[in-house]
């Protein structure tokens, strides 16, 4: 139970902020496109109760802490109305890349943030350890959820990316694969194949700690 409590403590606040910045983004790239659905649905907010889901946000994350794994979880679908866009296509697929755009972003200011704290703080300070541990878990969580949700199958924001670019037939039928999504991701999480699609971001999250060490040796 201790082993429990303390993986929520530490990875429980970097995957907070990444799902409720994923949303947000997803809401301010729909505004910015002339679709202002998710603002008056109340969605434009990092207010985390406006995007939480009991199981996505909440039961999900917790059993992965008590598997001992990293935690994981998602929120609401953010609503679009693609009749309000300027452009549809690039407006959809600028939309859906915001989500993982901003998970990429905040992976690297946890990179940065946690480099500067093992470079310049104490390990004599009382906060010492929970930070470096915190900020490390906000890399590796960031970064895994831009990457899951960049694979091209629906509803995940990758193949939204990927409708943008079909012609009306071709996305419809493509769009009916959303049918089967629940059996995709289970396939996903219970195989070793999920390991492989994301260890880009693994790479990446290590990476990006390494670039930062070297830019501040």
């Amino acid at each position: 139970m201790e082993n429990f409590i303390l993986r929520i403590c530490i990875q429980a606040p970097g995957l907070l902020l990444g799902i409720v910045l994923h949303e947000y983004a997803h809401a301010w790239a729909a505004l910015k496109f002339g679709d202002n659905t998710a603002k008056m649905q109340g969605r434009l907010t990092l207010n985390p109760v406006a995007h939480a889901t009991i199981f996505g946000t909440v039961v999900f994350p917790l059993i992965g802490a008590a598997f001992g794994g990293m935690m994981f979880g998602w929120a609401k679908p953010v609503p679009i109305d693609g009749r309000n866009l300027k452009e549809y296509r690039k407006g959809m697929f600028w939309i859906s890349f915001a989500g993982p755009l901003a998970n990429v972003i905040l992976g690297i200011i946890s990179s940065l943030l946690y480099v500067i704290v093992l470079t310049q703080v104490g390990q004599d300070f009382y906060l010492y350890i929970p930070m470096i541990s915190m900020l490390e878990a906000a890399v590796y969580i960031n970064f895994i959820l831009a990457f899951f949700n960049l694979i091209p199958f629906p509803p995940l924001d990758g193949s939204r990316m990927l409708t943008s670019f079909l012609n009306y037939e071709q996305a419809r039928k493509y769009e009916e694969l959303q049918r089967y999504g629940f059996v995709f991701l289970l396939i996903l999480w219970t195989t070793p194949i999920l390991g492989y699609i994301l260890s880009p971001a693994y790479y990446l999250a290590r990476g990006s700690i390494g670039l930062f060490f070297k830019m501040m040796a």
